[in-house]
């Protein structure tokens, strides 16, 4: 299963719209198998809306734990001494 890209959901909103269009058309024109083929486009569209919705309550809950500095990970300074000429 693809992932939306919260990026592009304009563009989903364009494909929704859209569809919603070609819905109401093929309803005036009695098109009833192209009904059909549109509500399962329309509704797999409103589930990336659903997807993208649930992945924004996600984010939202994510906890930040943090990531040591580098200069609290190599404190550490040897002690060894090499050999002396």
């Amino acid at each position: 299963m693809l992932r939306p890209d919260p990026a592009q959901r304009h563009r989903l909103v364009e494909i929704r719209d859209n569809l919603i269009a070609r819905i109401i058309e093929a309803e005036q024109e009695g098109w009833l198998g192209e009904i059909e083929g549109l509500q399962v486009s329309l509704a797999r569209a409103e589930e990336k809306f659903t997807q993208l919705d649930a992945e924004q309550v996600r984010q939202s809950q994510v906890i930040n734990l943090g990531m040591p500095r580098f200069r609290q990970v190599a404190t550490r300074i040897s002690t060894v001494r090499g050999p002396s000429s």
